[in-house]
């Protein structure tokens, strides 16, 4: 029995087709096994080379820079605190550029004074609810979107009142360049926007149709007419037909268009219903735009005011 044991034990073992794949596959497990260790372990080039392994580093430092730097993001992203300041600096940046730049082509007369001035009027609110999302859902963000026109505000007041003297400005925004001016509608236009972001907000489309038709609606309905006004509306000869249609057209598109816009924030559910709805504000607004009334008053007044009424009624 010993020996048959011990003859059994020297015997040399047969090799099977098995065991040649297994033997063809083992460095390729091994290699994987060894890749895995130098992932899970932070390693230098020295480390990789004492190993005898000419593998590069597969965990560089810049590698670990762009992890820290993706990190401190998503913290940033998750204050926000932070989050409403850095989107009030960024806004404010954006509305300031494009003041200047009409202020620039006032002053060098690139653009005739009056078309300049609608210029302004239509761009600094459409451009400004741009960057609404930028802000948090927590009221603070609305207070904070609101601060940027509510400076303007007192540049309006303050240069208005003549205690601040900006002549670039007085030219970009008036009619005439007289700096009282700034005391009517380029004031009512600065509080309108702000009222519709401290009060309303981007979840309200009575925000939206107030700012679209106050400056798109309101803004061509003065460049269009002043270009095509030939027939005069016969209850107010300062008005056009071709300025009223302007308006209303503009207006309703610019607030459709917006809404569409804040609904895939997921802040407003589009609907056939709002699409009415804001058809109604815009017709309403420019009846009421091309009333005499609204001409002795000021339209920055009376288009703000007549959204807010008719919206509260139709959403």
């Amino acid at each position: 029995m010993p020996m048959a044991s011990n003859t059994y034990l020297s015997a040399p073992l047969k090799s099977t087709p098995l065991d040649h794949k297994l033997t063809k596959i083992k460095p390729i497990l091994d290699l994987r096994v060894l890749r895995l260790q130098i992932n899970r372990t932070p390693t230098t080039f020295l480390g990789c080379f004492s190993l005898g392994v000419g593998f590069r580093q597969l965990n560089p430092p810049r590698t670990r820079k762009k992890v820290k730097s993706a990190a401190a993001v998503s913290m940033f992203a998750e204050n926000p605190v932070a989050v409403d300041i850095l989107a009030t600096s960024l806004s404010g940046v954006i509305a300031l550029s494009i003041l200047r730049l009409w202020e620039e082509t006032a002053k060098r007369g690139l653009v005739d004074q009056k078309l300049n001035r609608k210029l302004v009027h239509v761009s600094i609110g459409l451009v400004f609810m741009l960057c609404w999302p930028l802000f948090s859902s927590d009221h603070r963000g609305a207070l904070l979107a609101a601060s940027i026109p509510g400076t303007n505000i007192i540049k309006m007041l303050l240069l208005g009142l003549g205690i601040w003297k900006d002549d670039a400005t007085v030219k970009s925004m008036s009619r005439f360049g007289d700096y009282r001016e700034l005391l009517k509608g380029p004031l009512y236009y600065a509080a309108a926007i702000t009222l519709a972001c401290a009060i309303y907000w981007r979840t309200s489309p009575i925000a939206i149709a107030l700012i679209c038709n106050l400056c798109a609606g309101d803004g061509f309905a003065d460049i269009v007419g002043r270009r095509f006004g030939s027939w005069k509306i016969p209850y107010n000869r300062n008005k056009s037909f071709a300025g009223s249609i302007a308006m209303a057209t503009t207006g309703f598109i610019a607030s459709v268009g917006y809404m569409h816009y804040y609904s895939l924030f997921g802040y407003i559910d589009e609907s056939w219903e709002m699409i009415l709805g804001f058809l109604v504000v815009s017709l309403a607004t420019t009846l009421v735009e091309s009333h005499p009334l609204s001409t002795e008053l000021d339209d920055n007044l009376t288009v703000p005011l007549t959204s807010i009424l008719v919206g509260t009624l139709v959403f």
